[in-house]
């Protein structure tokens, strides 16, 4: 913007308030209102909490290894301590495991509530002060740059890159404070950054849950700001902003909404890790050379994808390949499966049922695993990033969503269908519950599978939802059915989402009454126990070999795409 632009704004400004201004101290804060954002501020003692839960600015260095300092706001770093225990989380949570921590230590010094301007006068010193030759700064700051420029939180900065000024007076002070642009911002924090030998880098705003008319991400003007005062200073810049916002719009509504949490701004854990991967992308992807002995240090940057054996492909040197079936679950999909009395998983014994000259088998279910603790594990994303156009995945789970909710393995799920969710501190291993633990938002059974079923249209493969296997329990002659649970909330998600549903419990139950069903429900458990191995949930290689030709039977009998790549 030019500069006589923003000395007409300002006078303007100044011609309908008298800006009089203001430094407010964190020790002396009003009643938390809504500010201009929309956002309820923090109250005094959680701010209090917030700055004593910071690393002191250089305390993480190890030895003369550099820092990696993160200035920004509560999208950066959310929360009282930063830990996600009111369910939303700043992208500095998640970025510290895209750098080796032997070679340079990431230090989130961000908070919540500051602008450009206030974190320049408030918190930047004593980070100023810790900066040595060698070291890194990542600032990316803003969203809370509105609002009044001499009262309450006096946050504001003015629009533009331009060099201009203002003079204000805090009203509840009497402070008098000179106000720069968001560029004048920057081109100190640049300037100070390089006074201490360091390397300043500049990322713009995260996207916030807004759209324009025609269904795109707003992206506010920061982005352009950013990239001006960037170019002019030589310095590395990262279009968060537009990184972010790219892959929002490519997900369903749906999807996009839970990528944040609570209201427009601030993000889910979902949110943040999206905005962190965005960062480390848009760094690897930098030719600035000042980057280079940064990227050096960066380590995970590659997306956690399946290996499809070459025999997938329809030549060495083509890209193109057959299908892939991925299929999810836990121990009764994925068990030991090598010894012949051991306990085994239907998905080992996938490939006798599916015609491997004509689709390739990824049997990527893990024991001991929810539809929660697949998706938290990464393990689910890693699927996700391997999905191309016609592939399949076979969602099977339950056995351990109804695991308590927060217990030291954190499988257990919320028992509905619909969309609902709380934030619980998990107990890990201790029994104590603090402001230290570690919390989690978690969902419903029927959220976490929907996720995956979106996800999975979302690359233009084939989502299929498969019901739990039953259980060695019986009462007379039938085993055990669960239709009045999991069988309800699979169909109620079946209803929501028009999911292909192969109904595998009610399959491999009929099988099992027909087969070993008695009057005597113990009698009836003592036959089937040859199906079963060690336990009434997990089976013998007998039972996985027939689970998975029930599961060829559901498949033909849903008259399933999937079902022209079984054997004949």
């Amino acid at each position: 913007m030019k500069k006589n632009i923003i000395t007409a704004i300002m006078a303007a400004a100044l011609c309908l308030n008298t800006i009089t201004a203001v430094a407010q101290d964190f020790d002396d804060l009003p009643t938390p209102v809504v500010d201009d954002n929309g956002v309820t501020d923090n109250t005094p003692d959680s701010i209090a909490k917030a700055l004593t839960s910071r690393p002191a600015p250089g305390s993480t260095r190890q030895g003369d290894n550099p820092v990696l300092f993160m200035v920004g706001n509560s999208t950066m770093r959310n929360g009282t301590l930063g830990n996600g225990n009111n369910g939303q989380w700043g992208w500095g949570y998640c970025f510290p495991k895209y750098f080796d921590a032997r070679q340079i230590t990431v230090e989130n010094q961000a908070l919540g509530g500051m602008s450009t301007r206030t974190f320049y006068n408030k918190l930047w010193p004593d980070i100023r002060s810790a900066l040595r030759k060698g070291d890194w700064v990542i600032v990316s700051i803003g969203h809370n740059d509105n609002g009044p420029y001499n009262s309450g939180r006096a946050r504001a900065v003015l629009p533009g890159v331009g060099d201009d000024s203002i003079t204000v007076t805090i009203e509840e002070t009497g402070e008098r404070e000179t106000v720069y642009s968001y560029g004048g911002y920057l081109r100190r924090y640049i300037k100070e950054i390089r006074a201490a030998g360091a390397q300043p880098i500049l990322m713009s705003l995260t996207p916030r849950d807004a759209y324009n008319e025609d269904s795109t991400i707003v992206r506010k003007p920061h982005s352009q700001w950013a990239a001006y005062v960037a170019a002019v200073e030589g310095v590395p810049y990262v279009d968060l902003n537009e990184l972010s916002a790219r892959k929002l719009e490519s997900y369903s509504h749906w999807k996009e909404q839970y990528h944040f949490f609570g209201d427009k701004i601030h993000t889910s854990l979902y949110g943040a890790e999206m905005n962190a991967r965005s960062a480390i992308e848009g760094l690897s992807a930098s030719l600035h050379p000042a980057l280079a002995p940064l990227k050096r240090m960066m380590i995970n940057t590659e997306l956690p994808v399946y290996d499809i054996p070459l025999s997938s492909f329809l030549s060495p040197l083509s890209p193109n390949r057959k299908p892939v079936v991925f299929i999810t679950g836990d121990s009764t999909v994925k068990n030991a499966d090598k010894d012949e009395d051991g306990m085994w998983g239907w998905g080992a014994l996938a490939e006798e049922v599916f015609d491997t000259t004509k689709i390739t088998v990824i049997n990527a279910a893990m024991a001991g695993r929810s539809t929660r603790s697949y998706i938290r594990e990464r393990r689910w994303e890693k699927v996700y990033n391997s999905l191309r156009p016609g592939d399949f995945v076979l969602i099977e789970f339950g056995h351990n969503d109804i695991c308590p909710v927060a217990d030291k393995k954190a499988r257990g799920t919320l028992p509905y269908a619909q969309d609902t969710c709380h934030v619980y501190c998990i107990d890990e291993g201790g029994g104590i519950r603090d402001e230290s633990g570690r919390y989690e938002v978690v969902y419903s059974f029927g959220w976490y599978l929907k996720k995956m079923i979106d996800d999975t249209r979302e690359k233009e493969a084939t989502p299929i939802l498969v019901s739990l296997t039953p259980r060695n329990e019986w009462t007379g002659n039938r085993v055990e059915r669960r239709n009045d649970s999991y069988g309800r909330w699979y169909r109620e998600v079946v209803d929501e989402t028009g999911v292909a549903f192969l109904d595998l419990h009610n399959i491999i139950a009929d099988w099992l009454d027909k087969k070993y069903g008695t009057k005597d429900g113990a009698r009836s458990k003592e036959r089937a126990s040859v199906y079963f191995k060690n336990d009434h949930t997990h089976t013998s290689l007998l039972g996985a070999r027939q689970n998975a030709r029930c599961v060829a039977t559901g498949l033909k009998h849903m008259h399933s795409p999937l079902a022209e790549f079984l054997r004949k």
